[in-house]
């Protein structure tokens, strides 16, 4: 290991004046510099960081806990906080909490072992109105952004999310204007304020059309493409006379539609479907998805801004970002009757 005695003999200067200059003193000219720095370089000098955080008091890490990486809305949020940090001289420690607040707490905790300077948290939401470590988080003065809405554990922090409900709200006059007045809503966890806001946009939508808002087409979902399936086979045995659904996420829309489509159902022409987030799997299945673009990379770009602001000793307030309808196969005109009824009829003789 090359230490800054070795790189000052070779220089024929003092140690102070390989530090000053590695570290671009403003008392070391700029030749002397830019001499000691390539001689480090060759040399294969690597900066000591745990002498430098006692230096400094800045460990240069930044902790970012997401539910899990293979959630498709997180990798291009993590794209552009890495990018943001690396440019920074920051690195990224990141975590999975899988949606579970014990282990939520206990990433959290790792983190605050490593003396992150600053931390992105997609919260586990929960319905109750505090927690502990959020708590020991204000105390502890860590610059905290989220990644998603604020809740009542966690309204003391500063966020970033998408403007669900106005989104949700022109997903369903998406399908107003198609004709559709018989529109389902797969739903998504109860405690999230996105999944909240969606199916609110969703009820306004329908009553500025002079519709009533039917709780017999309002399922629960969940977020995964297994919940899809398990929602479009309760809609079946229900006999839904929806004509058109609208999904909470993507991946719900998939699961649901991979289901209707083994009945033989056919999307668009019996049934209209849209969804939410514009993950990859949606635009390339089957038949491609019409749905609300999450902006996911200028989420993660605008976190890394307002966490710049927070390390200067600023306030940033929250930050909401619209989304945007791309409309695809997936959404066309209603049919006469609803097949999905139908379908009912066919599997019970």
């Amino acid at each position: 290991m090359i230490r800054l005695r070795e790189i000052a003999e070779q220089a024929r200067v003092s140690v102070m004046t390989v530090s000053k200059a590695l570290r671009d003193g403003p008392d070391i000219s700029a030749a002397t510099k830019t001499r000691i720095k390539i001689l480090a370089q060759q040399m294969g000098y690597v900066p000591n960081s745990s002498a430098q955080c006692l230096r400094t008091r800045r460990t240069k890490l930044f902790g970012l806990a997401v539910s899990s990486l293979t959630n498709p809305v997180f990798p291009r949020m993590v794209l552009a906080i890495e990018g943001r940090a690396y440019e920074l001289g920051y690195d990224l420690l990141v975590a999975q909490t899988l949606n579970i607040p014990e282990r939520e707490e206990a990433c959290i905790r790792r983190f605050l072992s490593r003396r992150i300077d600053g931390l992105f948290i997609s919260p586990v939401y929960r319905m109750a109105a505090e927690a502990r470590v959020y708590k020991e988080l204000v105390a502890r003065g860590v610059p905290t952004v989220l990644l998603g809405h604020t809740a009542p554990f966690c309204n003391q922090f500063v966020n970033v999310e998408t403007e669900d409900l106005l989104a949700s709200y022109a997903a369903t006059q998406h399908l107003l204007k198609l004709g559709h007045k018989r529109i389902a809503f797969l739903a998504g966890p109860l405690p999230a304020p996105w999944s909240q806001e969606r199916l609110e946009g969703y009820r306004r939508a329908l009553r500025e059309a002079g519709l009533d808002s039917d709780d017999k087409l309002v399922f629960q979902a969940g977020r995964t493409v297994e919940d899809g399936a398990k929602a479009a086979y309760q809609m079946i045995n229900e006999s839904s006379d929806a004509t058109a659904v609208q999904a909470v996420n993507d991946l719900v829309a998939v699961g649901f539609a991979q289901t209707l489509l083994k009945q033989g159902l056919q999307i668009p022409e019996d049934i209209s479907l849209i969804g939410f987030g514009n993950v990859m799997v949606g635009e390339y299945f089957r038949v491609p998805l019409t749905t609300m673009n999450q902006p996911k990379f200028r989420m993660g770009a605008a976190a890394a801004d307002a966490m710049q602001q927070l390390l200067r000793g600023q306030r940033p307030g929250p930050k909401r970002l619209e989304a945007e309808l791309i409309v695809r196969a997936s959404t066309g005109t209603p049919p006469a009757t609803s097949r999905l009824s139908q379908l009912k009829a066919v599997k019970d003789e």
